[in-house]
């Protein structure tokens, strides 16, 4: 997107969280959607979205200025330290208007086009149907089937159109589920494992102390009967007992095992949204503070609570998986059921189903279980200006608690860290419409898929980033984690990713990514020239037996112009009189052109790849910092930055007919002279 420059800035001087004594002296430049400081030594610019800040704080006037701090979503912290306090004002002014629209429809995604002209808005809006995940799982069965009630969302306006229920459940069970059930959301089922145990999800019972419903004892006794196989289900209340009692005097509450027959309940204390926020404001605090002592950090951390978090998430999602590996259904609700709920449904079907740790498995798992089933983005991720108590990390904490098992079983999962940030960063990017609104009826109602464009071309269009080169597909058992303390870690690649010096080498998995690569390169041209020596062969053989070719003084030799022939044992082509040489055997031998044409393609691939280590910076002067990727051009072989990487046509030395990454000029001359 072209920069807009509503406004510039000189002499600023910038200082990120973990280098204050080193501050960088550039020009600061606000636009429609991001703000950017340019580095005039260097080129190097720093990209802020305006969807990504988190919060714009205009600290006390220093002698050396006026600081400006902005923390952002994606834990990038930076000061701007800006000369004149009136330019500091106007500043701080206009980020407060633009990285929270008051209306939905300033939101990034309502203006974003992006650098492909021939994208098609609808492009990846139906790449993924809840009912193919379903048909997936062998639903509808004659245990389960399609309940058409909340075509119109009038049964649950925060459930998706399509539910699925018991198959002998009535009509009249289901609404009076539903109107006994907080905010109208009825179990249904969001996961069948293969032994026909099933995961539901719902919303806390309107029980109060003492109130009961028939209609919702039967719809959990029609879920428990669906399952053959176990006598008895599990109710599990992901909050803790007091928050759950707490919500009893407001005529909410739990179920009553002594109405609910052939029920196990369990409670499993993951607390609620506002301590989440606290403690991943605590996080963020002890991330800035500055040299700490080991034990300084390590108590630091502690106080967060944070991994405390991360770790009964994991937990309970494990005793979810055990209870359905094992045969045993499970029905699962929090309060309103679409946050702890959305956490512990999701994870345990990772847990469960490989299919989920693949890069398109774990996409549909996100349209399913978050999308589809009214996780709140828009409020919980601050995308407008709003009730700042409905702010909270719940689908950071789920990105978290998916990379702790990739820790664990690193061979179970088809995707890489790099995938993990690219989702977060795009869930408050606001770029897409992918993640806009809090359910399947909002995202329907703003006719997104007609408006904006779809997160999921994106990723499609960028998988070869995410792959993870130890996934070993033949991995298709159950993962049961393990919780112990030591194995609950601090993920640095998230909150620290922006801390300079941090990481001064490429993750290894990133250098393990272009071995795949350009072993993959090299195979392929491997196939390429095998078949080029085939036809060869095949071609000297017609030469030879028309008398074309058999020895020194053979008539192509004679004819030749000089410099150019093939002696006896085919000599080599002198490259100076290569342009003479076609023309001669376009005249002489037609049937050949095409040959000699196709010879061209052995040189049009790099053999050896620029050593990563060696790229400091890219052509066009952006330096490689910490968190950019670097990506080879497979034509010439050199490392360029993502803003000057294209895909364009397949190489000619290429067996494959897969478009690969390759520098802009080397994109261009192939499509100069493809036909």
């Amino acid at each position: 997107m072209d920069i807009i420059k509503l406004a510039k800035v000189e002499n600023v001087r910038m200082i990120d969280r973990y280098s204050s004594k080193n501050a960088i002296i550039g020009t600061l430049y606000l636009t429609a959607t991001h703000l950017i400081f340019v580095e005039p030594d260097t080129n190097k610019e720093t990209w802020i979205l305006h969807m990504h800040i988190g919060s714009v704080e205009k600290l006390p006037l220093s002698t050396t200025g006026s600081p400006l701090l902005i923390r952002c979503k994606t834990f990038l912290s930076v000061t701007f330290i800006i000369s004149k306090d009136s330019e500091c004002h106007d500043i701080y002014t206009s980020l407060i208007k633009l990285h929270q629209p008051m209306h939905i429809s300033k939101l990034y995604c309502f203006s974003y086009s992006p650098g492909q002209v021939n994208v098609m808005k609808n492009t990846g809006w139906n790449y993924f149907a809840l009912e193919n995940e379903y048909k997936r799982m062998s639903v509808p069965n004659d245990k389960w089937t399609l309940c058409t009630l909340n075509q119109s969302y009038q049964l649950c306006d925060t459930y998706p159109a399509q539910l699925f229920v018991p198959s002998d459940v009535g009509e009249s069970t289901l609404v009076g589920s539903s109107k006994f059930r907080s905010k109208g959301r009825l179990p249904v089922l969001t996961y069948l494992n293969h032994n026909m145990a099933a995961i539901c999800r719902c919303s806390q019972p309107l029980s109060g102390f003492s109130a009961r419903c028939p209609e919702d004892e039967q719809m959990l006794e029609c879920i428990r009967k669906a399952n053959p196989n176990a006598k008895f289900m599990y109710v599990v209340d992901t909050r803790p007992r007091i928050n759950a009692m707490a919500n009893r005097a407001t005529g909410k509450g739990y179920e009553n095992e002594a109405f609910y027959e052939n029920i196990k309940f369990q409670f499993l204390g993951i607390e609620n949204i506002h301590v989440m926020r606290s403690s991943l404001q605590k996080l963020i605090e002890a991330c800035e503070q500055k040299s700490l002592t080991m034990s300084g950090l390590l108590n630091t951390l502690e106080s967060t609570g944070w991994l405390k978090h991360i770790r009964s998430i994991l937990e309970t999602s494990r005793f979810i998986a055990n209870a359905v590996n094992n045969g045993i259904s499970v029905v699962v609700h929090c309060s309103d059921g679409w946050d702890r709920t959305a956490q512990v449904c999701s994870m345990a079907a990772i847990m469960l189903d490989p299919f989920y740790r693949t890069i398109e498995g774990f996409q549909v798992l996100i349209e399913k279980d978050w999308l589809a089933f009214g996780y709140k983005f828009s409020d919980r991720c601050g995308h407008l200006q709003m009730d700042s108590k409905e702010v909270s990390p719940i689908f950071i904490q789920f990105l978290d608690s998916t990379w702790q098992l990739m820790n664990q079983r690193n061979n179970f999962f088809e995707f890489n860290e790099r995938f993990l940030l690219s989702i977060l960063d795009h869930v408050y990017s606001c770029q897409f419409g992918t993640f806009i609104g809090n359910c399947e009826k909002d995202r329907l109602e703003l006719k997104l898929s007609e408006r904006t464009y779809s997160f999921w071309y994106y990723l499609a269009n960028n998988l070869n980033e995410y792959v993870n080169p130890l996934y070993n597909p033949d991995e298709v058992g159950i993962i049961i984690p393990d919780l112990a303390a030591q194995n609950i870690k601090y993920w640095r690649g998230m909150y620290s990713r922006f801390e300079s010096g941090v990481h001064p080498r490429e993750p290894i998995a990133d250098y393990l990514l272009v071995s795949r690569d350009h072993s993959v390169s090299l195979k392929d041209h491997k196939t390429f020239l095998l078949k080029k020596i085939a036809t060869l062969q095949s071609q000297i053989s017609k030469w030879s037996s028309s008398g074309l070719l058999h020895c020194e003084n053979s008539t192509m030799s004679r004819g030749c112009p000089d410099g150019f022939g093939l002696d006896k044992n085919l000599g080599k082509l002198d490259q100076r009189n290569y342009s003479s040489a076609l023309k001669y055997v376009e005249f002489k031998l037609p049937e050949t052109c095409k040959f000699v044409d196709e010879l061209a393609g052995l040189s049009s691939m790099s053999i050896d790849w620029k050593h990563l280590r060696n790229s400091s910076s890219c052509s066009c002067s952006a330096p490689f910092d910490q968190f950019s990727k670097k990506i080879h051009c497979w034509k010439c072989g050199h490392i360029f930055c993502s803003r000057c990487v294209e895909k364009a046509i397949p190489l000619l030395g290429e067996n494959s007919a897969n478009r690969v990454p390759m520098c802009k000029p080397c994109s261009r001359s192939i499509q100069k002279v493809s036909p």
